[in-house]
């Protein structure tokens, strides 16, 4: 193991932060070799008078960056090197272009996803672990296909105290993500009726092939700085929003807007879908509690571990008034039988022991720091390109400056390693151009490199295969 020669500034504050930028400065210099075995964080700690977890938070931080490896019984170690042109991050992190899906959105990384170089692998696989020691055989075989009653329990209080929703375990079913959980709302519901749902404007198109696969008859609404244009409704049976934060403009549903929407779906015995898909993720204050709280007989609640944990996972929840609840837990049984058990099991575990609320503290530190030094690298470089939005969620929706087309934006950003979407086939009614981009996989550290990257880019200059200006 390598005996490390690492400067703190005590007075200065940010120790893991320090550390974690004298070791990437080692790397990058040379000092510390490609395979370097580091020392184990508890010695390291020790070494600098320091505590234990900032050496953690140091060491996690670089991996996520691909600074270093990690892994059980090989310890930490420095990361092999891939040579990229300056302002490119790691090729781990770049999508490819050619991976789409059958709705003509794309597999894999979106603006959405989150870094999952910080899932909490020993965490959850301490879970899995206590889950394999501890339930009864028979709770492996065919179960509720609403979902077992300890993951409902601890998601009915999770989502109260978190969410100020009101829920009880006896009306949340467990799905197979939001994407599910939408579907089977939705075709409980075209069963009674020729389905017209009220959609925002813009949307996610990756959404609206599924949307009407399930036998929904869409309506745009076009949405403003309040959310949803609640005046624009007309006898629609539903509507659907992200009332917490708007996908992909990023606005909040105002207070005026949450209490007329709610009215519409009283005075009209109709339903609101409420996809709270980021909500955790607000960074400027707390975020606001979920429309459900308000109307739960008139709202139903759609969440997932998607954006806190990982898409992979595939384990979400629907929240929904009783009869409602019961039909679509009567669908899940004839679709599929449910959800994985021993992945809804550990979920439980993770929620009950604090797991769960530890990561996202964690993570919406992370992304704050990406957020606002993407945000500081466009207003310094770019300062034409509007940031809109609140600051919250993993993307971050950008208007563009005249001249500017969002296909030449999201081109150049997808060729720096920046997952990115344009916006204008997002919507039906006029819009400036804008594209929508994700900031969860790139490293504070990198974002202004990557922000000059875009600006030479769209200036027309040209780059060198080695990455230098022409």
């Amino acid at each position: 193991m390598a005996d490390l020669l690492i400067q703190i500034n005590r007075e200065k504050g940010g120790i893991a932060g320090q550390i974690a930028a004298e070791l990437r400065d080692a790397i990058r210099g040379g000092r510390l070799a490609p395979g370097t075995r580091l020392p184990a964080t508890r010695d390291l700690a020790a070494d600098l008078q320091v505590s234990r977890g900032a050496v953690v938070e140091a060491y996690e931080q670089l991996v996520a960056e691909g600074f270093l490896t990690s892994r059980v019984g090989a310890g930490t170690r420095v990361a092999p090197r891939t040579p990229t042109a300056p302002g490119a991050p790691p090729a781990s992190a770049r999508r490819d272009p050619g991976s789409t899906g059958v709705c003509g959105g794309y597999y894999g990384h979106r603006p959405t996803s989150p870094d999952l170089a910080h899932f909490p692998r020993q965490g959850w696989l301490a879970a899995v672990r206590h889950v394999l020691t501890t339930v009864p055989s028979d709770a492996l075989d065919y179960g509720d296909p609403g979902g077992v009653p300890e993951l409902r329990e601890e998601l009915a209080g999770y989502l109260c105290r978190v969410r100020a929703a009101d829920v009880r375990p006896e009306n949340l079913v467990v799905v197979g993500g939001v994407a599910q959980g939408l579907s089977l709302v939705l075709h409980v519901l075209s069963r009674e009726c020729d389905l017209s749902l009220a959609v925002e404007d813009p949307t996610s198109i990756n959404q609206v092939p599924l949307l009407r696969r399930a036998g929904a008859r869409l309506v745009p609404v076009p949405v403003d700085e309040e959310g949803l244009d609640v005046r624009r409704l007309a006898g629609e049976a539903a509507a659907l929003v992200t009332p917490a934060h708007q996908f992909p403009t990023g606005v909040v549903l105002s207070p005026s807007r949450r209490a007329a929407l709610v009215e519409w779906a009283h005075a009209g015995g109709r339903l609101v879908l409420e996809d709270d898909y980021d909500a955790e993720f607000r960074f400027d204050r707390d975020p606001v509690g979920c429309l459900q709280g308000l109307a739960p007989d008139r709202v139903v609640l759609s969440g997932s571990v998607s954006k806190a944990l990982a898409p992979g996972l595939r384990l979400g929840w629907v929240a929904a008034p009783p009869e409602l609840a019961g039909a679509i837990r009567r669908a899940r049984g004839e679709l599929d039988l449910g959800s994985p058990v021993v992945d809804q099991y550990a979920l439980a575990h993770f929620l009950r022991t604090g797991g769960y609320d530890r990561h996202l503290r964690r993570m919406r530190r992370e992304y704050r720091r990406r957020r606002d030094a993407l945000a500081a690298a466009l207003s310094e470089e770019l300062p034409r390109v509007r940031v809109k939005g609140i600051e919250a969620g993993l993307h971050m929706y950008l208007e563009l400056p005249d001249g500017w087309t969002e296909q030449e934006v999201v081109r150049a950003a997808r060729e720096l390693g920046l997952s990115a979407e344009p916006v204008g086939p997002m919507r039906e009614f006029a819009g400036p151009p804008a594209v929508v981009v994700g900031f969860a996989r790139l490293p504070a550290h990198q974002a202004a490199e990557v922000v000059h990257g875009l600006k030479v880019r769209m200036s027309g200059q040209k780059i060198d295969p080695g990455g230098r200006l022409a």
